[in-house]
């Protein structure tokens, strides 16, 4: 009798059935929302934090107007439109300690960067441009009143929304708090997530390794990935693939994180319990994508936890994590989650594809002697070699229904720079 059992599908085989990577994200974004629970912190502590509140100005930035050089201020009617014109000098502007006269016509007073304006001057000569002859200057043409002042609130305005909720905290916006005197912020709470790898094979690093073992590296590339993104950590260690080991790890996690992410487990082989599970106590939203490398991605959810099974293979991992897990946990910071970053490059090596999966290969992003960026391969680009991302400082992003892509064309890059 013949076997009509459907065969099984290996990572590396074309499944009509997959998601495309666009639809995957778009369907895991749709379901998440932005944890709940606030905090108030100082301010220096909130860098790489999200906003929780919008943020507006009670003070004029700056408070008044000065001085943006080291010079000589003025009344702008006294610039000559041709030769020289003399004036007499009155006094000095400090930075913090301002001149408390008025400057009138065929006057100046000298003047440092950040120091108020004087009353009756609307104009600084820069000090490199005046002749000093005594308590007198001489400044030329060529002068425009009003140069070379910052006037109160050109920054800010008392009442303006300087930062909506939302918004992830740069340096610089340490120092736009700080220069509007505001000493703390309410900021989201930091998104919980627990992760644990899964495999008999594995062992921690310090351990001797025995036949067919290998030491886990998913666990500290997740370790690195996650720390970047300023969440909680809760790291399980190692599972063995044992169905009722499996489901004691989720169901914990489940009970302690927002997320629980694992890498292995979820392809066909017959020790690969992960999906199993997640079908038994919770539910899967999805489990292929038509990507490689990453094909077997599960996602869904035990309960108020959100879950992400990435594949076993270690750059499978990162790519899946990159792709979907890092903008999810984005927007569940309560983050604005923008499309990823895709530049044109032209490349140098010829890239082997087949069509039916859009593929992330691994390449060096640089700027050729004519200016122009161009990409090159890092080399042999297997799932399993680490080493081409430790190499590389780009995806190079190759569609879905493209083939083989010869050196001299172009082709979409997604940078590492502001991703990893």
């Amino acid at each position: 009798m013949t076997d009509k059992t459907p065969p099984l599908h290996s990572c590396d085989d074309f499944d009509p059935n997959s998601l495309r990577v666009d639809e995957a994200r778009a369907r895991i974004l749709d379901t998440l929302n932005t944890v709940k629970g606030v905090e108030q912190l100082a301010v220096r502590q909130c860098l790489g934090r999200v906003l929780a509140e919008d943020i507006h100005s009670t003070i004029d930035v700056p408070s008044h107007t000065n001085s943006a050089m080291d010079g000589y201020a003025l009344r702008g009617s006294d610039i000559p439109t041709e030769g020289t014109a003399s004036l007499r000098m009155i006094g000095r502007a400090l930075a913090g300690v301002p001149f408390t006269g008025r400057v009138e016509a065929g006057q100046c007073v000298r003047i440092m960067t950040g120091a108020m304006m004087p009353q009756g001057a609307d104009t600084v000569i820069m000090q490199e441009d005046v002749s000093v002859e005594g308590e007198r200057i001489a400044i030329g043409a060529g002068h425009k009143p009003g140069q070379n002042v910052r006037q109160a609130g050109e920054d800010l305005a008392t009442g303006d929304c300087v930062f909506s909720a939302g918004k992830f905290i740069t340096p610089a916006d340490l120092g736009m708090l700080a220069s509007m005197g505001i000493a703390e912020v309410r900021v989201w709470r930091r998104v919980r997530v627990a992760f644990f790898s899964t495999g008999d094979e594995l062992r921690s690093v310090g351990q001797p390794l025995g036949d067919g073992q290998i030491y886990d590296s998913n666990r500290y590339t997740l370790h690195g990935m996650l720390t970047r993104l300023g969440v909680e950590l809760l790291d399980m260690g190692v599972i063995a693939d044992r169905r009722d080991e499996i489901e004691a790890a989720f169901q914990d996690a489940s009970q302690i994180a927002d997320v629980l992410i694992t890498s292995g487990g979820v392809s066909v082989g017959e020790a690969d319990y992960v999906k199993e599970t997640l079908e038994k106590i919770g539910e899967v939203n999805f489990w292929k994508i038509a990507m490689k490398p990453g094909r077997p991605l599960a996602v869904g959810r035990i309960g108020h936890c959100h879950f992400f099974g990435l594949p076993g293979n270690p750059v499978s991992a990162m790519v899946t994590f990159y792709q979907f897990v890092q903008p999810a946990l984005q927007k569940m910071s309560g983050r604005e989650v923008s499309p990823p970053l895709l530049l044109k490059a032209r490349t140098t090596s010829r890239l082997k594809k087949t069509p039916g999966r859009i593929d992330y290969q691994r390449g060096w992003l640089e700027t050729d002697e004519q200016g122009e960026l161009v990409v090159h391969s890092t080399g042999q680009q297997g799932s399993g070699m680490l080493s081409s991302m430790g190499k590389a400082n780009c995806f190079i992003v190759l569609p879905l229904e493209s083939k083989a892509i010869e050196a001299g064309n172009l082709v979409t890059v997604q940078p590492f720079a502001g991703l990893i």
